[in-house]
């Protein structure tokens, strides 16, 4: 077969990661085992040394779960992936194979809110502190590395409001100050960004998003290349274990063979309500990378393929009108997970964001009146008439 290199993702998403048994299966197969057995002692110890490659336990070396990592290393451009039990220990297992003890962060303010957490009540008690900045100002992540600084973290497009970040630049600031760049591709996934090909270090993911596509499983990944993932990350891996279920790594495999496919429906449908939300007299403001109105929107079509599947906006009326709109649908599903076929609602505000202190959202933009909407794959105009209720209450 061609060479990654040679293939086009969607290619990519079917045909890489499985290697045949001698059952000659189509299908990947689920490998359900903890163990797996040796032909000899001298190969269990080639094995466990690391002098031989091959599969010891599953904590660490699954083939279902290294079909996976294959697939998703080949589709984001990367030489090495380690799978994870969730999207939030992915992170983990990266600041813990990556930072010690003085290190700082420097992390975009627009990110998910268990992260902030993650960073500011966990982190800290390992010595590693956290600053933030402005997702879309250069200037002012400069001016927040210092000599300590070891990473620079965002997401972009940010959860919920959509903002973006020019990549390349961030990463040559970043390698100017021998930092590693971190990207959270979970919005737009390979098919839509791909981060290490612009200047990216690693890229890591909520595989519970879009990734699956139909939020069945709990998973994270983390790609880069051979020595920070392959050899630090995956450390944590094997020692601590926050370890991806062999079942969970076959569903998210199944769900990348259609993933090019259902992001640009996601995004067609996006693009079409939040349109159709600018014209909405309660809704103040939109976010949508797609609109002209957005003011990152000139990297649409160079850094991101299309805007992506989510929407936020903000209502008239604060908590009180937002929580109208939640409540008035009959379609859209309140959840605060995304990514899924099925169009989901959420108030950050009091949901994901919600730990956050009163100050915290304030400064990430996130008022009582925002809401955020994860596109789905039903009919739009289905999707509007459902919103179009509370709207115009």
């Amino acid at each position: 077969m061609s060479t990654a290199d040679e293939l086009g993702l969607a290619t990519l998403a079917i045909r890489t990661g499985h290697q045949r048994t001698p059952e000659g299966e189509h299908s990947e197969p689920i490998f359900t085992t903890s163990s797996f057995v040796f032909a000899n002692a001298r190969e269990a110890a080639a094995r466990f040394s690391g002098d031989e490659p091959g599969n010891i336990y599953s904590r660490f070396t699954n083939p279902t779960v290294s079909a996976f990592e294959e697939r998703l290393t080949a589709m984001e451009g990367g030489e090495c992936c380690v799978a994870t039990a969730s999207g939030m220990s992915a992170i983990l297992s990266l600041c813990l194979g990556l930072l010690k003890a003085g290190d700082r962060i420097v992390s975009s303010r627009s990110i998910f809110g268990s992260i902030t957490i993650l960073f500011n009540n966990y982190l800290t008690r390992f010595g590693i502190e956290t600053s933030y900045v402005p997702l879309a100002e250069p200037e002012s992540w400069e001016k927040a590395i210092g000599p300590a600084t070891r990473m620079l973290f965002l997401e972009t497009p940010s959860n919920p409001l959509t903002e973006m970040v020019d990549i390349g630049a961030l990463a040559d600031l970043a390698h100017a100050h021998d930092c590693l760049l971190v990207v959270d591709n979970c919005f737009c996934t390979p098919a839509l960004q791909r981060p290490l090909t612009l200047g990216a270090d690693l890229v890591m993911h909520s595989a519970t998003k879009y990734l699956d596509g139909q939020g069945r499983c709990i998973g994270g990944a983390v790609i880069g290349d051979r020595k920070l993932v392959g050899e630090e990350v995956f450390g944590v891996l094997r020692t601590a274990g926050p370890s991806m279920s062999p079942f969970n790594a076959w569903v998210f495999l199944k769900g990348l063979e259609t993933l090019e496919l259902r992001m640009l429906a996601h995004a067609r449908n996006a693009q079409m309500l939040a349109s159709w939300l600018e014209e909405q007299p309660g809704v103040t403001q939109v976010f949508y990378p797609g609109l002209d109105s957005h003011p990152q929107h000139h990297l649409v079509g160079t850094q991101q393929r299309t805007g992506g599947g989510i929407v936020a906006f903000e209502v008239r009326g604060g908590r009180g009108a937002a929580w109208r709109v939640i409540d008035s649908t009959r379609l859209l599903s309140i959840t605060a997970n995304l990514g899924d076929t099925k169009t989901t609602i959420t108030h950050p505000a009091t949901t994901t964001h919600g730990r956050l202190t009163d100050e915290e959202r304030e400064e990430a933009g996130i008022s009582q009146g925002l809401l955020r909407i994860a596109v789905g794959l039903e009919a739009v105009e289905d999707i509007k008439a459902d919103l179009a209720r509370g709207l115009t209450l």
